[in-house]
């Protein structure tokens, strides 16, 4: 499974619509996700996430409703401060990652997202003024205007280029020595995904590309982000790197791939095979595999 996916919880959007019926499932038996700012609570030694009380939650607190897991409500807390930094500067994030089971990784991945959501969206973008939380946590109002604003996904691509039974990886200067991951870059407003592939893998590679093809997806919560996992063909195998984006950029055959990946985390010669958690693994796993 696909790491983040999978979350355990039913959304139960028509509770989210009914404030009385979500009233009424605020009581000693509602779940509460514990969270240290984003960060999960989780027992180190078994892997299993922390769960608290409404009643550990201040009195003025923001409160999101998840969803229902065995039939309780689950809740999890606004912090005061959003994400202050990217994801890969906090290793704590990481090490979660290695031990929450994969329902659990998935819960958590989905609350971080809504709640730092609401903590870096308290002011209206239309005006200004300050903004409440509504619909059980899955929107905020204009305390003034009455601008209706809604927790947002960004669509990013993720993708393979094939080229003569090779694959086009890159990496960041962020990155860890060694590792090489598939290109990735944002959707701009008004592309399709197909576009937006051809054009992130030109501005980043200088590679044209043709025939995309969707494989699969993953949310990834840092902070709200959906990848979208493709596969492409190149027309030619000429690279010419954007180093403001990329650190380098190579072509692998299948022969290096495999054994980087059979290699483990220890990878091979110069290349570490994708980490398990993100879905350039997956990808280049299918890739490999069908």
């Amino acid at each position: 499974m696909i790491a983040f996916a999978g979350s355990p919880l039913d959304r139960a959007d028509h509770i989210r619509s009914d404030p009385d019926a979500l009233a009424g499932l605020m009581n000693w038996k509602a779940r509460l996700l514990r969270l240290d700012g984003l960060l999960p609570s989780y027992d180190a030694a078994t892997g299993e996430i922390g769960w608290g009380t409404l009643a550990e939650v201040a009195e003025d607190g923001e409160l999101v409703f998840l969803g229902l897991l065995d039939g309780k409500a689950c809740f999890a807390a606004v912090p005061g401060e959003g994400a202050d930094g990217p994801a890969y500067a906090q290793p704590q994030v990481w090490q979660a990652m290695q031990v929450l089971s994969p329902s659990d990784l998935a819960l958590y991945g989905g609350a971080r997202s809504l709640v730092d959501w609401h903590a870096r969206h308290r002011f209206c973008a239309r005006c200004g003024s300050g903004t409440r939380l509504a619909k059980g946590g899955w929107q905020r109002d204009c305390i003034q205007c009455g601008a209706q604003h809604f927790p947002r996904t960004d669509p990013v691509t993720i993708m393979l280029v094939e080229h003569g039974d090779r694959l086009l990886l890159g990496r960041q200067p962020r990155f860890p020595p060694r590792i090489f991951s598939a290109l990735a870059g944002f959707v701009e407003p008004g592309e399709t995904i197909e576009e937006a592939v051809a054009r992130e893998v030109f501005e980043e590679a200088g590679v044209r590309v043709r025939d995309v093809q969707y494989i699969a997806s993953q949310p990834w919560p840092f902070p709200s982000q959906l990848m979208i996992g493709c596969h492409s063909v190149a027309e030619d195998d000429a690279i010419t790197i954007d180093t403001t984006e990329l650190e380098e950029a190579r072509w692998f055959t299948r022969a290096e791939l495999e054994a980087a990946r059979a290699a483990g985390a220890e990878g091979n010669g110069d290349l570490i095979f994708p980490r398990s958690y993100a879905i350039a693994s997956h990808l280049v796993n299918w890739w490999l595999d069908r």
